[in-house]
């Protein structure tokens, strides 16, 4: 198959790309937002996905175009011609709703009952009212680089893009009340320390455990990597963390602020402690956040979405791209 979509969130495409179709991503001489093409820094990209110059867009054959984000049904108009806006969609949701109220909220995508509609945890598929829409739920899918945890730092890591802008609801007040108590590390975009994504692994190899403050979003990559590196997880036991880090087994979950800090505390007094929680946090997520897992079921919704485009407007198999 061949896919149309665009880079948003740079983690999550390249899990996307595991899936072993054509990925088409537009392009621009700007590199702007929604049309950045494949980002420039890090390692190479794979060879199923290629950039396609933004004004050859319209003309792309694909099977199915990929919303990686909710609000880009503006780029519809723009960049999409009929026949593609006509053909399979597939949207992306990443986080639960939190622009309106939490549990009455309609899935934007509901305003097209033919868009498939993936979320990223069972937490923001609960909360969604996501309509008549084809809907699924697909876990992350996050690389293994294997058991990289040591654990030999006496602190701990938070790993959150823009924590103090996005404020109480990233959980920038919980870091500040922790830090104020226990040692801890910021890393992120907006932070006073920045780790490129493919450095993050060996970076966070070795802090006794990460620490994620975050109060209301989804689950984030950083916490399926820490597990994946052999990391123990202290979390808020909110969203998808309650059932992603099983408390006493992968780490330690909570709604008590002075209870995670108690367990911080346990834990950089007790390496074996976290050892030992670091472990099952890897088993759990070579269970749970496969790459392989995550293209086997990305695979049949793509296909599934395919098998829905009218006959007359399908691609001839072989044929070439335009």
């Amino acid at each position: 198959m061949r896919i149309l979509t665009w880079h948003v969130h740079g983690a999550y495409l390249r899990s996307l790309l595991s899936v072993e179709h054509e990925w088409l991503i537009p392009v621009d001489r700007q590199r702007s937002p929604h049309r950045s093409g494949l980002p420039t820094d890090g390692p190479p990209w794979p060879a199923n996905a290629r950039e396609v110059p933004i004004e050859a867009v319209r003309d792309a054959d694909v099977d199915v175009v990929l919303f990686p984000h909710r609000r880009d049904g503006g780029q519809r108009a723009d960049l999409l011609s009929p026949a593609q806006l006509a053909g399979p969609k597939v949207l992306v949701e990443h986080d639960p709703p939190f622009e309106g109220s939490a549990t009455d909220t309609s899935h934007p995508a509901t305003e097209d009952a033919t868009v498939t509609l993936v979320h990223v945890t069972h937490y923001n598929a609960l909360m969604w009212d996501s309509g008549a829409n084809p809907t699924s739920t697909i876990r992350h899918g996050v690389p293994d680089h294997g058991h990289r945890w040591t654990g030999a730092l006496d602190r701990g890591l938070s790993v959150v893009n823009h924590l103090e802008r996005r404020g109480r609801r990233l959980g920038a007040d919980v870091f500040a009340r922790a830090a104020a108590e226990v040692p801890l590390d910021l890393v992120g975009m907006g932070a006073e320390r920045e780790i490129k994504p493919q450095e993050l692994p060996d970076f966070s190899a070795p802090y006794r455990f990460l620490f994620n403050p975050i109060r209301y979003t989804s689950l984030g990559m950083a916490v399926c990597e820490a597990m994946m590196l052999g990391m123990p997880v202290v979390a808020l036991a909110t969203t998808e963390h309650a059932v992603a880090v099983r408390d006493g087994v992968c780490g330690h979950t909570s709604n008590d602020v002075g209870e995670l800090v108690e367990r911080m505390r346990e834990l950089l007094a007790d390496r074996r402690r976290a050892a030992a929680l670091g472990e099952a946090a890897r088993a759990h997520a070579l269970e749970r956040f496969s790459l392989e897992r995550f293209a086997r079921e990305w695979t049949d919704v793509l296909e599934r979405a395919a098998a829905a485009k009218p006959a007359s407007s399908r691609r001839a198999s072989g044929s070439p791209s335009r």
